[in-house]
């Protein structure tokens, strides 16, 4: 993997990730930093059902973390952002399905989103070791 300070990075299919110049998650030792991850597929369709939404953003944020190295129970930390307060306890309810475990200090913010049809964007954060 490298010394100490070498970064691995990976992918998703977002087709924000070429366009905006970012990785969907970097790795740097025992650190694994996730992208505010959107609820978007390869195509830039979005399911609307926010449970639903939710759910994608969890399995893109695992598959990534997975591809460093990490797994939902690394996960120290993570952002929710949301763009209606009536969708935090879905938001809430499947997050603690993923990284309930794990119980990391977490955030929810109310905020516009980049794309109206999302109801949720969440980042996370892993450390391995």
């Amino acid at each position: 993997m490298g010394g100490p300070g070498a970064r691995r990075r990976t992918g998703s299919e977002s087709p924000y990730e070429a366009r905006y110049g970012y990785s969907r998650a970097v790795r740097v030792g025992d650190r694994v930093i996730v992208s505010g991850t959107a609820p978007v597929w390869p195509d830039g369709s979005c399911d609307l059902d926010p449970r639903a939404q939710v759910r994608r953003c969890c399995e893109i944020i695992v598959a990534a973390l997975a591809e460093l190295g990490a797994r939902p129970e690394h996960v120290v930390r993570t952002r929710m952002f949301i763009s209606d307060p009536e969708v935090a306890d879905v938001v809430g309810d499947v997050h603690r399905e993923h990284f309930g475990a794990a119980a990391p200090a977490a955030t929810m913010v109310v905020a516009r989103l980049l794309d109206a049809r999302w109801a949720v964007e969440i980042e996370a954060e892993a450390l391995v070791g």
